[in-house]
């Protein structure tokens, strides 16, 4: 069987229920359990990882836990306006990020902090984004990783015309690894309902783009489970659109990586557009403004909590002798460290002068701009040595 015969295989329609499965198309190496799993197509990707590699996945997860914890915790005292959690996405995002080249570019929504970590990013950025003290949070080619994007699905038109370009540039089929370059682009289950994903779809599609839609089915789309937003499982609306897609368990960082490495490797041969459905779990809050008790049953959580991604690493390490009780601890203490700084670097953030706030809307200076910040700051003088 090939690769493409693989991801263009057929789910029957109960794959799309909250059971936790993922039905039996789902790509996956390591159960809930922590046991390795053999796939024909797939352990090519992951043979070469040595144990210390994994150790490095494993302090990844713990780290990235660790700074989401953190962040809800700085929302509720009042530190965040905001904060949107990745509590059970872990491993899609360790899996997935590890699995790029320094060249290839990313997309995020607003939940990516576990990609924007591994790819090598200072983890006060999206602090400073979600206290707003910055106007955005970093600079996007600095990592090529862009900007966090709020208005749902919207990043995947802005992947979609960057991938156009890469292959315009001629940065596609080279065969030289260091300059042909993929792109990916992270979003929701709830985000495939808006019509900007579709027409990237469309347009990725049109123009062979080399761009890997990463899909994070967390099941639920803020209060709507993914039920009611597809008869069929999502990895399959790709084929309506003319390209491959597959189901990966986002759970389990080694078909994360191994399945994401493939794609990758596909687009940047010239063979993309692709589509990835990690099927994971949203644990927590869709953000801190939202009450997930309202809409949804504790059973379900419990059931998934079954499937953690980072306790079935864990028991793998241990299991395989590739990790003992002394390394474990190591990384708890680290991520007590971790966190210390977080905290620390947090409240001691300091605030950008209001006036910044137009610096970066246009790259010229622009008269409307100009005329509000005037406005702003004889507003802002009307103040002085007021009582």
């Amino acid at each position: 069987m090939s690769d493409n015969d693989v991801v263009q295989q057929t789910a029957p329609a109960g794959a799309t229920t909250q059971n936790g499965d993922g039905g039996p198309d789902m790509i996956q190496l390591l159960t809930p359990e922590g046991e390795r799993r053999s796939h024909p197509d797939y352990d090519k990707y992951v043979v070469d990882l040595t144990p210390q590699d994994l150790r490095g996945f494993y302090r990844d997860l713990v780290l990235i836990r660790r700074l989401d914890a953190e962040g809800y915790a700085l929302q509720r005292q009042g530190e965040l306006g905001l904060w949107p959690s990745l509590l059970g996405q872990e491993a899609a995002q360790v899996g997935s990020g590890r699995a790029l080249r320094p060249h290839d570019f990313v997309f995020p929504t607003y939940r990516e902090h576990g990609v924007g970590f591994v790819r090598g990013m200072d983890p006060q950025s999206s602090l400073q984004l979600f206290r707003g003290v910055s106007q955005g949070g970093w600079d996007p080619t600095e990592h090529n990783f862009h900007l966090y994007t709020i208005v749902i699905g919207a990043q995947t038109l802005h992947a979609t015309g960057y991938a156009m370009g890469v292959k315009m540039d001629g940065n596609v089929g080279t065969g030289d690894p260091d300059r042909d370059t993929a792109v990916i682009c992270y979003f929701g289950d709830g985000a495939t309902s808006q019509g900007d994903v579709n027409e990237a779809f469309v347009y990725a599609a049109s123009f062979d783009a080399p761009v890997v839609f990463f899909c994070q089915n967390n099941q639920w789309a803020i209060s709507e489970p993914v039920s009611k937003q597809t008869r069929i499982p999502l990895y399959q609306r790709a084929r309506g659109f003319g390209f491959p897609g597959v189901r990966v368990d986002g759970n389990d960082i080694l078909a994360t990586y191994a399945v994401t490495k493939h794609c990758l490797d596909e687009a940047r041969n010239g063979n993309g557009p692709l589509l990835i459905e990690a099927y994971t779990y949203r644990m927590g809050a869709h953000t801190t403004a939202d009450d997930p008790t309202k809409y949804r049953v504790s059973a379900e959580v419990e059931q998934w909590k079954l499937r953690d991604p980072i306790l079935r690493l864990k028991t793998y390490l241990a299991h395989e002798g590739m990790a003992d009780e002394t390394f474990f601890q190591s990384v708890d203490e680290e991520a007590d460290q971790f966190a210390q700084e977080l905290r620390d670097g947090c409240i001691n953030m300091a605030t950008m002068p209001g006036e910044t706030m137009w610096d970066h809307v246009y790259a010229e200076d622009h008269p409307v701009m100009e005329a509000e910040r005037a406005a702003f700051l004889a507003y802002q003088a009307s103040f002085e040595g007021a009582n």
